[in-house]
C-alpha cells in the first residue's frame, strides 16, 4: 500500500471514529433531555408521550395529601387556569408549601395522572424557574382575554 492510500485510509477511519462518537453523544443528549410543560399544555395534549417531561406552578392550596402509610403524597399544580394532579412517594424538600412554587419531573400514567420521581422547590422567596413564570403570567393573561 502506497504511502498516499496509507493517509487516506487514516483519514477514513478517523472520520469514522468522529462520526460515531457524536453519533453516542447525541443519542445521550436526547435520551437526557427533559422538557417543561404547565399544566394547561398537559392538559392540552403538548406533553410526549411515555417521556419523562416536567411540569411546574404552584402548589394549589389545599390540594395536598398525604397517604396514611408511607411516604406518599398527591397534590395539584396549577398555572391559575388549569391544575394536573400530581403523585409522588417520598420526602418532599422542607420548602415545598402550599401556594408556592414548585417542578416536578416523572412521567404521565394512565389512570394515575402525573407521576413524579423528583419534585423540586424554590429555594427563596424571589425564585421561581423562569419557564413557570413565563407560564403563570402568560396563563393569567389568556384568562383576562378570555373573559
Amino acid at each position: 500500500m502506497t504511502p498516499r492510500r496509507q493517509r487516506l485510509l487514516l483519514v477514513l477511519i478517523g472520520l469514522v471514529a468522529l462520526g460515531i462518537g457524536a453519533s453516542l453523544v447525541a443519542s445521550a443528549f436526547q435520551k437526557n433531555l427533559v422538557f417543561f410543560f404547565t399544566p394547561s399544555q398537559v392538559l392540552a395534549g403538548e406533553v410526549p408521550k411515555q417521556q419523562r417531561f416536567r411540569v411546574g406552578g404552584l402548589v394549589q392550596a389545599g390540594s395536598v395529601q398525604r397517604e396514611a402509610e408511607g411516604a406518599g403524597v398527591s397534590f395539584r399544580v396549577t398555572d391559575q387556569a388549569n391544575t394536573v394532579d400530581v403523585h409522588y412517594q417520598g420526602a418532599l424538600p422542607d420548602l415545598f408549601k402550599e401556594g408556592k412554587g414548585v417542578v416536578a419531573q416523572g412521567r404521565l400514567v394512565d389512570g394515575l395522572g402525573f407521576v413524579a420521581d423528583e419534585v423540586l422547590a424554590k429555594h427563596d422567596e424571589n425564585y421561581m424557574p423562569p419557564e413557570a413564570a413565563y407560564a403563570l403570567k402568560k396563563a393569567a393573561d389568556d384568562s383576562k382575554a378570555a373573559r
